[in-house]
């Protein structure tokens, strides 16, 4: 028989233990218990007394009543990681924790606002990656923008097209330098979530994470997840969403048309204009045939003389596009009273630090939240804004039924 705090629910402290990256022995300790105690409180074999619990809450900066809810009954999609290798196990446990907060916050705001309705295609491609050409995938990136009806020119801002699409965005660090960003067609809310990993990289670089994971939604939506595990299916998917960013980002006929030379000069001045590293150009400009083998060797090596490979020019000048959807839907459900910090905070059942995080709230927003301010900021906002970065779609309040 349990004792010790009634209601608690052993896969949520698994949960919260893998989120914050700790080991079930470290937690152990910290807790003042035994690993197999430990065990037995993930198993619901045992719960915690209230000092336990108490511990547990405040090492792991969740309130308590997160460990008191119930454990999620919907339906996984499968999640594209940039890396397998067991390096990066603990990472990827920790960011899918996180992907899954991501969802939960998601769902508790589509009950007071309208967000975008997911508006990605089902187009028709081999659902076996080894089937799926190159060929496929420009098709596939051209037959997007045409979709979307976006032309061929350059895209203004990947992020808010995303969103205003319907996707979930959400960026932050993710614990391991090579996991990169990740994502998930999840099925449960009909539209995809993407976590861009902050651990390293610039904006162009965040940019085209952004657009390496609307390829794996375009192209491996009925990818299981075995076939991440088995190595050379693994590289081919990864590869395949790579060349998608760079079809969907450079179409070879525009982006041809802008290069007049093939030296790191013209490829400099290009990247004001595609937003995209001087790298992916080169890469791309060989995929395009506009450059031969011969050409593209030299170009690296003229960017390894130049110290290029780790600092590009404009990478220290060139804003990161930041996610707004759920951090414009907080805010209008704050400002209109619909909700308080307090309630979103006690409904979701996690720290301000985190749904800030998430959402792309700053830090202590919550805490410090007032309604004038808000008014203020929002002001301030619309006055100041560029166009590039103010492309979300005005949101509306959700009508409630009593």
């Amino acid at each position: 028989m349990k004792s010790g705090t009634p209601g608690f629910v052993g896969g949520r402290l698994r949960e919260a233990r893998e989120a914050r990256g700790l080991s079930a022995i470290a937690l152990s300790d910290i807790a003042g218990v035994t690993r197999q105690t430990m065990s037995q409180y993930e198993k619901d074999q045992a719960t915690p007394g209230p000092e336990v619990l108490a511990r547990i809450s405040s090492r792991l900066n969740l309130p308590e009543q997160f460990f008191m809810l119930p454990l999620r009954e919907t339906e996984r999609g499968t999640i594209f990681f940039r890396s397998m290798a067991a390096s990066t196990k603990t990472a990827r446990t920790r960011a899918e924790s996180r992907f899954a907060w991501l969802q939960d916050i998601t769902e508790y705001l589509t009950e007071f606002v309208e967000l975008p309705e997911a508006d990605f295609p089902v187009l028709s491609l081999p659902e076996d990656p080894l089937l799926i050409s190159d060929d496929d995938i420009e098709e596939a990136a051209a037959n997007l923008r045409a979709y979307w009806n976006l032309g061929e020119l350059p895209i203004a801002n990947m992020v808010s097209l995303l969103e205003n699409k319907g996707a979930i965005i959400a960026r932050g660090a993710l614990g391991a330098e090579t996991l990169d960003s990740l994502s998930e067609f999840a099925p449960g809310q009909k539209r995809p979530f993407i976590l861009i990993g902050t651990d390293k990289g610039t904006s162009s670089r965040w940019r085209f994470d952004a657009a390496h994971e609307l390829g794996h939604i375009i192209l491996h939506a009925h990818v299981p997840p075995s076939l991440l595990a088995k190595a050379d299916r693994f590289k081919l998917i990864e590869s395949q969403a790579h060349r998608f960013a760079g079809a969907f980002l450079l179409p070879c006929a525009s982006f041809g048309d802008d290069l007049y030379g093939a030296n790191l000069d013209n490829f400099k001045t290009l990247k004001l204009r595609w937003k995209i590293s001087i790298s992916a150009m080169v890469m791309r400009a060989r995929q395009c045939g506009m450059i031969t083998e011969e050409t593209e060797r030299r170009l690296w090596i003229n960017l390894s003389r130049r110290g290029w490979r780790k600092l590009e020019p404009y990478d220290d000048t060139m804003p990161p596009e930041e996610p707004r959807l759920l951090r414009s839907a907080i805010e209008l459900i704050l400002e209109q009273g619909g909700q308080t910090p307090d309630e979103i905070l006690g409904r979701l059942a996690l720290s301000s630090s985190d749904l800030e995080s998430l959402t792309g709230l700053p830090d202590e927003f919550l805490t410090s939240f007032s309604r004038v301010s808000l008014r203020q900021q929002s002001f301030e906002a619309e006055t100041t804004s560029e166009t590039s970065t103010a492309q979300i779609i005005p949101l509306r309040p959700r009508r409630r039924t009593v």
